[in-house]
């Protein structure tokens, strides 16, 4: 005959080896997809002041990491309100992102024509501006919670780094399958406040005396 689980502590062995919680029947801890267990716990690089500034990251972005890494670099160094409407144009297709590293088979557009970083070369990822915008967002979020002013925020870091690959297949003739996998990302960013720059002195006017 088959053995039963009469008794609760077999009951909570099982419960146990298998993750879930045998009191409300939820997981014991807390799901952590295996894709984002290679992100860093700390950021790379720490602010000037952490009263001024403010952070924001995601882990194992569905986002790829070529067009990702590309868009993060042409708002770096940005005021945060300027990088915000640059991506809202790139979704727009208003302006293009500029390819400078990962440009093989990119094409040329004219709205590059005169961009200092590139000679050209460039795209439009809606996702990853998607993305990003998200991300621009939760820290605009996290400044205001500091008091701190909008108007003078500037992106001083962002980085975006490989995230582990998920793997899928497809399948193609005579039998075989290939490889099909997608190229996630893990996206930090810091923006800052700038004190405000002092204005510069207007000339004073030299007034010349009248020759007697």
């Amino acid at each position: 005959p088959r053995s039963t689980l009469s008794s609760s502590s077999a009951a909570s062995d099982v419960y146990k080896r298998q993750g879930i919680n045998a009191e409300y029947g939820g997981p014991l801890v807390e799901f952590i997809p295996p894709f984002a267990t290679n992100m860093p716990k700390t950021y790379s690089t720490k602010p000037k002041s952490l009263d001024k500034s403010a952070k924001a990251r995601g882990s194992g972005l569905r986002v790829h990491f070529k067009n990702t890494r590309e868009a993060a670099s042409a708002i770096r160094g940005l005021p945060l309100k300027k990088a915000q409407q640059f991506l809202k144009d790139v979704i727009a297709r208003k302006q293009a992102v500029p390819f400078t590293r990962y440009n093989g088979g990119v094409g040329r557009h004219a709205q590059l024509k005169n961009h200092p970083k590139c000679s050209s070369v460039g795209r439009w990822p809606k996702k990853s501006a998607e993305f990003l915008l998200g991300l621009l967002k939760n820290a605009e979020s996290n400044a205001e919670n500091k008091k701190l002013n909008i108007e003078r925020l500037r992106i001083t870091h962002i980085q975006v780094n490989k995230a582990q690959k998920l793997r899928r297949r497809t399948y193609r003739a005579h039998g075989r399958i290939n490889a099909y996998m997608c190229s996630p990302s893990h996206i930090e960013l810091i923006v800052e406040e700038k004190p405000e720059s002092a204005k510069p002195k207007k000339d004073r006017e030299i007034v010349k005396a009248d020759d007697k």
